[in-house]
């Protein structure tokens, strides 16, 4: 019988990794979400004691978060050089630690279970958040996969642009908890479908869009798909890149010219002797802006992950600084250079850049960038709305994952994008080395992408957008906190003694 039930927690991990970005098509599945996370509830709504809902719960978690961010081994095997071993290991090291927050949530929750399932739905959902706020904010936060991001179309959708992603996963988390309960304390099936049906038609009274039109921009969005493990060669990757980028920003007429993370990926006094110049002066009188990926920086003051515009008009170049960096990638944990000498990875050790730096002003519109998986972290995109007269029109997403190969992270990454776009009524575009290079209206919807692993320009226009977002207001000033007092208060109040 435990093998049985650990075998089934298992499985609906597997199906719930699924759900985020289904391998056939790259579309989430909310349903399949519900159905996942449901038969985790149902196993805990029993009388399992509180190891046996720790070892379910970590079970479950381990095969989702294994399920979901697997190709980090193509990064580090294929690209990277670790033992293939090694990089198994890793993955699920990773998988295993991190759902050890989800562990602990089921078994407090089997351990002050109540009877009454709202109340039941309630604990379990605040528990399920605390875990997800946990894995996504401690430790420099790793919330990729989180399970809002398969409701990025669904029912559930409306509720982005007042509680965000996390508060997605708490409802969801709620839901799938009060089925199981209501069939279990007699109320019967009626009960749970009428709960299942209220909710998401709330959701679509919430109310219209949150924000107005400032006008259209077209863009140029260029992926260049430079093969991973030539990009910082110099003799393959790095003039196969000069080339391509320098030809089409050269050739663009778009008003906007948008070249992907370290498109260029040499520093500005490395590259071949006037071609910086000659982007400048192509850039810097005219019609036209161009944002571009590049490292910035030097041993003095040293490096940053960089984005920088020239503008029309500007004299000064325009610069973003990335603010969040990627453990091993852009910085080495204390302790770990062990781990990053086993493999034959360009890796940085970059400054970060301020939160909250001010937009790139064009045409109209407040562009605001950020580089690779900065956009998992809506609380620090948050931050730029704390001023609405200056918040963003606009957000621009400058991404390389071609680390991972043709894989789910592709759309898992755009599904991010996508779920940005719904918390803050603002628009995305995305400009990527291999994909998914693409144009993402304030409702979350892709209406233009450039197929995935080819070389090409996606020429669009993007609606910029103003107004402010409910979740926009709370975030800007208070980051997350709302949602860890308000899910540690629920805990709590659960917990009051009863007369």
């Amino acid at each position: 019988m435990r093998w049985g039930s650990w075998g089934l927690s298992l499985l609906a991990g597997g199906l719930h990794a699924l759900s985020l970005a289904a391998p056939w098509d790259g579309q989430p599945l909310w349903w399949l979400q519900m159905l996942a996370l449901g038969t985790l509830a149902w196993q805990l709504s029993g009388r399992a004691t509180w190891q046996q809902a720790a070892w379910r719960g970590w079970l479950f978690a381990c095969a989702w978060l294994c399920g979901t961010f697997w190709w980090l081994f193509i990064s580090m095997h294929t690209y990277g050089g670790l033992p293939a071993p090694l990089a198994l290991l890793a993955v699920w090291a990773l998988g295993g630690l991190l759902a050890l927050y989800y562990a602990l949530a089921c078994a407090l929750f089997a351990r002050f279970r109540p009877s009454a399932p709202a109340h039941a739905a309630l604990l379990f959902g605040a528990l399920w958040l605390l875990a997800e706020l946990a894995r996504g904010r401690w430790f420099t936060g790793f919330g990729w996969g989180g399970a809002g991001y398969a409701h990025v179309q669904g029912p559930l959708a409306a509720y982005a642009p007042w509680w965000g992603v996390y508060g997605i996963s708490a409802l969801a988390a709620g839901l799938a908890m009060a089925v199981p309960h209501l069939l279990r304390s007699g109320w019967g099936m009626r009960a749970a479908v009428t709960l299942i049906v209220l909710l998401p038609w709330a959701a679509g009274q919430l109310g219209p869009s949150w924000s107005t039109s400032t006008g259209r921009l077209s863009v140029a969005l260029l992926q260049g798909n430079i093969p991973q493990d030539e990009k910082f060669q110099p003799g393959s990757g790095v003039p196969l890149a000069l080339r391509w980028y320098g030809e089409q920003l050269g050739r663009s007429h778009a008003p906007l010219v948008v070249a992907p993370e370290t498109a260029l990926p040499l520093l500005p006094q490395q590259l071949p002797e006037g071609y910086w110049a000659a982007l400048q002066q192509r850039f810097s009188q005219g019609t036209q802006a161009a944002l571009i990926g590049i490292p910035w920086g030097d041993a003095r003051q040293g490096y940053t992950n960089a984005a920088v515009a020239w503008v029309p008009g500007h004299a000064s170049l325009w610069r973003y600084d990335k603010h969040h960096l990627v453990p091993f990638g852009e910085f080495i944990p204390l302790g770990f250079k062990w781990f990053t000498a086993l493999m034959n990875i360009p890796l940085g050790d970059f400054n970060r850049g301020p939160l909250g730096q001010p937009s790139l002003g064009w045409q109209g519109q407040r562009l605001a960038p950020n580089i690779c998986y900065e956009d998992l972290f809506g609380e620090e995109l948050a931050a730029r709305f704390a001023d609405p007269a200056q918040a963003p029109t606009v957000f621009v997403n400058l991404s390389n994952i071609a680390w991972f190969g043709n894989t789910v992270a592709i759309d898992q990454h755009l599904h991010i994008s996508r779920m940005r776009s719904l918390e803050f009524d603002r628009p995305f575009v995305r400009a990527t080395n291999t994909g998914a290079t693409a144009i993402i209206d304030h409702r979350g919807q892709v209406t233009a992408e450039l197929p995935r692993h080819t070389q090409g320009v996606l020429l669009g226009e993007v609606e910029g957008r103003q107004g402010i977002t409910p979740y926009a207001w709370w975030a800007a000033r208070f980051g997350l906190w709302p949602l860890w007092l308000g899910a540690l208060g629920v805990c709590l109040w659960l917990r009051r003694p009863r007369s």
